[in-house]
């Protein structure tokens, strides 16, 4: 079930995919994720290669390179099964891929091995994921502007992503986050970031372990005058994370965020017309004429 979802998935996305691989990122990767494919049925190179075939065909698989495949598979299945955006699912099948491609290459030869293994050391040294860049609303903050921003207005509602740049579960979950942004941002309800990796003393404030080992990144916090009332993933008495899966639905349910959208939109309506009635009567008190029913209310301005 999980492979057909994986599949459907990259095919629903192809359009999106295509573009990936313009990035320099994506193109070598998916160069050394068929690296070993590549090598043994490439005309001119395969010839040269060792085989355990019976029939000594060095251009094509023999049958424990089959069985290492065949695992590679099974083990990208199982990994995906928790993935949640396609970039993670793309990701790990370039992970488990890279490493069988190390196994396959030192199988055949102990120089194309380790040449393998230098190219795949320069790749993560030189090459990193491409940030998530496009449009959001959010707020970023450091050490001396969370705390002041978060209680200057209990009445907004604050959704916080503490993240770090190194962290992969991190860059997999911008997008999402950038997403939410722009669909329920309101006068009410704002969302913001704080880099834990750059300002340690917020990870303590906020009691958010940066450790990979803890398994707390990205965690999201929901807070109302600068106090904390709702935590994801949440934290046993051991410090160790909840399993939770950064679904954009399961953010959505647990933050209620429909329920606070719609509140604030209700709030901000209500102020709107106490403003229209108080300056309806300033202007019957100062003996201006008011305005009829023909007559256009003034525009709004839309909240960012």
């Amino acid at each position: 079930m999980s492979l057909i979802r994986g599949l459907f998935a990259i095919f629903y996305h192809l359009p999106r995919i295509y573009k990936w691989f313009f990035k320099p990122y994506y193109f070598l990767s998916l160069l050394l994720t068929l690296a070993f494919p590549l090598v043994r049925c490439c005309p001119g190179l395969c010839e040269h290669l060792p085989s355990q075939r019976e029939d000594g065909n060095s251009c094509a698989f023999d049958w424990r390179e089959v069985e290492i495949l065949m695992f590679l598979s099974a083990i990208v299945m199982m990994k995906n099964r928790r993935a949640i955006t396609l970039e993670q699912h793309i990701g790990t099948i370039f992970l488990f891929s890279k490493v069988a491609n190390v196994v396959l290459f030192f199988r055949v030869d102990l120089r194309l091995g380790l040449l393998y293994l230098t190219l795949c050391v320069v790749f993560m040294i030189a090459c990193k994921p491409p940030i998530y860049m496009g449009p959001e609303y959010i707020k970023y903050f450091s050490d001396t502007t969370i705390d002041e921003e978060l209680q200057r207005d209990g009445r907004v509602t604050w959704i916080v992503e503490f993240y770090a740049n190194w962290s992969p579960e991190c860059q997999s979950f911008s997008p999402i986050f950038a997403e939410l942004s722009l669909k329920y941002n309101c006068a009410g309800l704002q969302f913001g970031k704080v880099d834990i990796g750059r300002y340690g003393a917020v990870a303590e404030r906020y009691k958010v372990n940066p450790s990979p080992l803890s398994k707390q990144l990205p965690s999201l916090l929901l807070l109302q005058g600068g106090r904390e009332v709702i935590r994801r993933p949440q934290v046993d008495k051991k410090g160790r994370a909840l399993a939770w899966s950064f679904t954009e639905e399961n953010i959505i349910r647990e933050f209620k965020l429909n329920e606070i959208f719609q509140k604030c939109k209700k709030h901000s309506k209500g102020e709107k017309t106490e403003e229209l009635k108080t300056l309806l009567q300033e202007s019957t008190d100062g003996g201006e004429p008011v305005p009829q029913d023909g007559t256009e209310e003034p525009e709004s301005k839309k909240d960012k």
